[in-house]
């Protein structure tokens, strides 16, 4: 079956096509910044000013027409507004003129799943979810994905990312930060803040910027020792929640999960465990639409099936209000 999926939560607009577990193509355009970060209705409009293009390069790609696509999906929830109605208005777009089936799928979960295609062996993880908007400990219990562990306040991407347009690194700051923290190995004490299974960001940031303020330390210090506190704190409750659930599979997700220092932190503290990591490859940790696709493949094949009043977006649903009925 051939699949169009959209991506449209947040910073990307993007449009994969998968023929069953085959991705055929996986394009996408990204809103960045050289200052300031994400104001709704300037990624909004970057993203109908490139949805045109972006299908017809993942068509392209893929070697086939619109006419062979048999099943839009697309990014319903949860996400910003703006960004996820302009992907919803383009699948349903295409649904009708199209005469195809639409599934509308959770950002979040779709992390979960596209990690299980590309590791058939991982059956039962923990999933370490890190993106710009959210941070989640998720595992699957009682036909649902439940959050065993989560942020209190920002997202560890935003959180990131704050830090990063706080000392003019501009958007994405996820990157930036990596390259200058590989430079240091020269901790400075942060605060660390873990609340038996969750985290919060918000006064490690301020106590960040107060620090780069006075400007007695160096930013490559700064940039280590935010990345060895908060990944420590991701990695501590990450092994509490496998402990809990006993599961001994940590699959990674969300962009975030790009940074090789938190892989590294990840791998050890599974080797420790005698339990098994997985991390996808980077076009599959990211906000991609293969991840969309093959959500929605799933869904289908498993007898779900939704009418364009159905596919209203949800910008705030979370990861365990969805009932997982494919499983």
């Amino acid at each position: 079956m051939k699949v169009l999926g959209i991506e449209s939560t947040a910073h990307t607009f993007g449009v994969s096509i998968i023929d069953n577990k085959k991705v055929l193509s996986n394009h996408k355009a990204v809103y960045t910044t050289e200052q300031g970060g994400m104001i709704p209705y300037e990624v909004s409009e970057h993203h109908y000013d490139n949805f045109m293009r972006i299908i017809k390069e993942s068509l392209k790609k893929a070697g086939i027409s619109l006419s062979e696509i048999e099943l839009i999906s697309f990014s319903q929830s949860p996400g910003i507004g703006n960004t996820l109605r302009v992907g919803a208005v383009v699948a349903r777009s295409l649904a009708v003129n199209l005469n195809i089936p639409i599934i509308g799928v959770n950002h979040c979960i779709a992390h979960l799943e596209i990690g299980n295609m590309v590791f058939p062996e991982c059956k039962d993880p923990v999933l370490l979810y890190v993106s710009g908007a959210n941070t989640q400990i998720i595992a699957f219990e009682a036909n649902r994905y439940r959050i065993f562990g989560e942020t209190l306040d920002m997202g560890v991407g935003n959180f990131i990312d704050s830090f990063a347009r706080y000392i003019g690194l501009g958007f994405p700051g996820g990157p930036k930060i990596e390259k200058l923290a590989s430079q240091s190995k020269n901790y400075i004490k942060i605060p660390y803040c873990v609340k038996g299974m969750d985290v919060n960001f918000g006064g490690i940031l301020t106590n960040l910027k107060q620090k780069y303020k006075k400007k007695t330390y160096k930013t490559e210090d700064l940039c280590y020792s935010l990345q060895e506190t908060i990944f420590a704190m991701l990695t501590e409750v990450s092994e509490r929640a496998m402990a809990h659930c006993s599961k001994n599979e940590l699959l990674l997700g969300g962009g975030v999960a790009c940074n090789k220092r938190l892989q590294e932190m990840c791998e050890i503290m599974c080797k420790q465990r005698g339990a098994k990591l997985y991390v996808p490859e980077n076009q599959f940790l990211v906000d991609n639409p293969a991840m969309i696709a093959w959500l929605g493949f799933i869904k289908y094949r498993s007898g779900i099936r939704q009418k364009i009043e159905d596919t209203k977006i949800q910008p705030y649903l979370r990861t365990d209000e969805v009932e997982v009925i494919w499983r």
